[in-house]
């Protein structure tokens, strides 16, 4: 399964991206999608989680309230909506994807994107 994330890019603290996360198969809508980010010199770690069918959704403390992850499972993408950046935000995200359940760690995940770059200035 090839996942796609794309979105990232240079923003200023406080400011809002959003981060996709597309698959080439239609059977993609069925997976759980999880967003995972590694900053320099650390451990890749789950920001964000939502699952197929009831759409129930994990955030890591750090993000709540500031990251919302969606999807719309009849357009195929899984999206990340990070507002009220923060310099500490900076990392690389990565999409990927699992059945039958949820995960926060990513060695469960056989399915993963290419990572995409998000830098928060101060």
């Amino acid at each position: 399964v090839q996942l796609q994330a794309s979105g990232g890019g240079l923003v200023q603290a406080g400011g809002s991206l959003r981060l996709s996360c597309a698959a080439s198969r239609r059977t993609f809508r069925f997976d759980v999608v999880a967003w995972f980010r590694q900053a320099p010199g650390k451990e890749r770690e789950a920001v964000a989680s939502i699952t197929s069918h009831r759409q129930n959704t994990y955030y890591q403390d750090s993000v709540k309230g500031r990251f919302t992850i969606s999807r719309d499972n009849a357009k195929n993408p899984v999206y990340l909506q990070m507002e009220s950046l923060k310099p500490e935000d900076t990392a690389v995200y990565y999409c990927a994807s699992k059945r039958p359940t949820a995960s926060l760690n990513s060695s469960k995940y056989p399915y993963w994107g290419q990572g995409t770059l998000v830098t928060v200035s101060s």
